[in-house]
């Protein structure tokens, strides 16, 4: 029984890990718009179907920070800081993803 449990914890340690991310990769429709280093605070805005969406870079984190969506399901998503998170803007077609040194298991990959 103490065996199963230390391998069980040492597989979720291994597989399930949360790496910081690195870097930010920002998609409109369907090309990249750039790749920008977490290590920065910078302000960007970026102009979609409905409008000026603000994201904010802050000490290796990001978030929407203002969108002209109705129901800001992208600004309530919070502070992205692990590789492999995610934050989209659907009706203004802008995602964030946070890219790491490795990256982190999903579902996908399985």
């Amino acid at each position: 029984m103490i065996v199963s449990t230390i391998v069980v914890i040492f597989l979720f340690k291994t597989l399930w890990s949360n790496a910081p991310a690195s870097q930010l990769m920002i998609r409109q429709g369907n090309k990249v718009v750039g790749t920008y280093d977490l290590n920065q605070n910078r302000e960007l805005h970026l102009h979609g179907p409905l409008g000026e969406s603000h994201i904010s870079i802050v000490q290796g984190k990001v978030r929407f920070k203002q969108s002209p969506c109705t129901n800001q399901y992208c600004v309530h998503q919070g502070w992205l800081k692990l590789a492999g998170q995610v934050a989209i803007c659907l009706p203004n077609q802008i995602s964030l993803q946070l890219i790491g040194e490795k990256k982190p298991y999903d579902s996908l990959n399985y």
